[in-house]
């Protein structure tokens, strides 16, 4: 054979040999504890390559289908292509240096670490997850009120172990319905529809009914699903169906979204709605929007403080400041904690839900007494006296900055700090004080931390010589302001259209007798 040939051919069999092996992989294995525990713990993971690609889903991925408008979108992937896995996975990757990131939640500390995979092998890793608090010593545990998976018995250990990675204690999984039909099917309501294991667990709950001109409504821990398509826009008939079954009702989107203000104009004033989703990555301007928290409440309306991720719709996008994706909806991305005195289990979580011990969070923690009540609790004083007021707010300085704790009274900040690098620092603040309380008044503490990071309380209600805990000086301004809302209903129901989306007008008899009735109330609440 010609010389020239021999070394042309060795070339090309030495250039094919090196591109195989630079293509080849070879399989790494992760392994992710709690430091607490030492044991394994489900997480949310991702791994990247060099130049800040994904570097594929292992096989271990809990997997579950899932999607907007309970299509078949995603499966394995999050939106923001992350992944769940409970506690180690293998990978196939080639060798060279790849980012693997992880997080559980608020309470843990959020981890990032340069990888390097060898191809001669022994490419084991193993993490830690460390947390910066533990709630649930203080007798406070999470939930997202807000998830829409559609669910059978099957998925309940894989839902629950996304639950885990997020470090919840409870996932509630909304069956949601329109004028048209029902999405994200539940197979049973109530104790029936919970599974849990050690301290988490799945409940049940409804995000019907809602429209685009009275709202979006949720239903939680009632013992059945409820819903009346004849008479889809009279809510009231809804919520009174759900406390007949023990259950109890709000508003979602803060009720800033799909008019809800009109709607709980209606539902609010003729008592009928028991929480408002406070914290939410829906609606502009949030997570926190308190306008039609606080004017309820200056009506003398008791409303507990929950919050919900709206999963798979909302989470931190562009239009909240950063540069994640448009489509970013995450788990427990909001949550609320609820206080438990003694054993976490489904029955004492719904009991302290419905007394309103609550308050919501997207990063910082609260804690808050008035005379050792709770948040939901109402303090009757006989006539004017001092009251101590006691509030903590944690933190953690890398990840959940604490930058201001507040005591809110009536709308008004009350009393404020900031850190000061001596006692009030990024991960602790505390503001404790006493108050001559001389007249009705609600009162709650909020804090902030980092961009988009805030918590509320739910409110401690204090009432004087048997008055109520209303606000005087913003009253009647709020009464109009539900004055106009009635208006706006009234004039969209003398307007028929063809949208099905739209259809009040179709229900304008019984809307405009809700409406009279609640004009009737306002009438009442002025000459008081």
């Amino acid at each position: 054979m010609n010389p020239l040939k021999i070394v042309l051919v060795f070339l090309c069999f030495t250039f094919s040999f090196h591109c195989l092996c630079q293509n080849s992989t070879t399989s790494i294995k992760v392994t992710v504890t709690d430091q607490n525990t030492g044991k394994p713990t489900p997480v949310r993971a991702k791994i990247t390559d060099s130049v800040g690609y994904v570097a594929g889903i292992p096989k271990e991925a809990i997997s579950i289908m899932y999607g907007r408008d309970d299509k078949a979108e995603r499966y394995g992937f999050q939106p923001d292509s992350t992944y769940y896995i409970d506690g180690h996975f293998n990978i196939d990757l080639r060798p060279g240096k790849y980012k693997i990131t992880l997080s559980k939640g608020f309470e843990y500390l959020d981890q990032a670490h340069t990888i390097e995979v060898k191809e001669s092998g022994g490419n084991t890793f193993s993490f830690e997850m460390k947390r910066w608090v533990k709630m649930s010593d203080l007798g406070w545990y999470s939930a997202d009120d807000h998830i829409h998976i559609r669910r059978s018995p099957r998925e309940n250990p894989l839902i629950l172990k996304w639950v885990e990675a997020e470090g919840l204690n409870v996932g509630v999984l909304l069956q949601m319905g329109d004028f048209w039909a029902t999405y994200f099917s539940q197979y049973a309501f109530g104790e029936d529809g919970t599974y849990g294991e050690n301290e988490s667990l799945l409940s049940t709950g409804q995000e019907d009914p809602r429209t685009h001109q009275i709202g979006h409504t949720i239903a939680l821990v009632a013992d059945d699903f409820v819903r009346q398509q004849k008479d889809y826009y009279e809510y009231d008939k809804i919520f009174d169906k759900v406390h007949e079954l023990n259950g109890i009702t709000g508003y979602a989107h803060q009720g800033m979204s799909f008019n809800g203000s009109r709607g709980m104009t209606l539902d609010v004033l003729s008592g009928k709605v028991d929480f408002l989703e406070l914290l939410q990555f829906c609606v502009n301007g949030g997570p926190l929007l308190t306008q039609n928290y606080y004017h309820f409440l200056d009506l003398g309306y008791k409303l507990t403080a929950t919050a919900g991720s709206d999963f798979p719709w909302c989470g931190l996008g562009p239009s909240f400041g950063t540069n994640d994706p448009s489509w970013n909806a995450r788990i427990g991305n909001v949550r609320f904690y609820t206080w438990i005195d003694g054993k976490f289990e489904y029955a004492s979580w719904k009991k302290n839900l419905k007394e309103g011990h609550t308050f919501v969070s997207s990063g910082p923690m609260l804690v808050f007494s008035i005379d050792d009540h709770l948040p939901g609790d109402e303090i009757k004083l006989s006539a004017p006296q001092k009251v101590s007021i006691k509030a903590k707010a944690l933190g953690n300085k890398d990840q959940i900055p604490l930058s201001k704790l507040e005591i809110i009274s009536h709308g008004k900040v009350l009393k404020e700090i900031t850190p000061n690098g001596e006692v009030q620092s990024l991960e602790n603040m505390e503001l404790n004080f006493d108050l001559e309380v001389e007249k009705g008044t609600w009162i709650a503490a909020r804090c902030y931390a980092g961009p988009n990071q805030v918590a509320h309380t739910t409110p401690i209600y204090i009432t004087v010589n048997d008055g109520g805990f209303h606000n005087p000086e913003t009253f009647d301004d709020y009464l109009s302001l539900n004055e106009k809302y009635l208006d706006e209903l009234e004039a969209e129901l003398e307007q028929p259209n063809d949208r099905v989306d739209m259809s009040a007008w179709r229900y304008r008899n019984p809307l405009q007798k809700r409406i009279a009735e609640t004009r009737k109330i306002i009438e009442t609440l002025r000459e008081k």
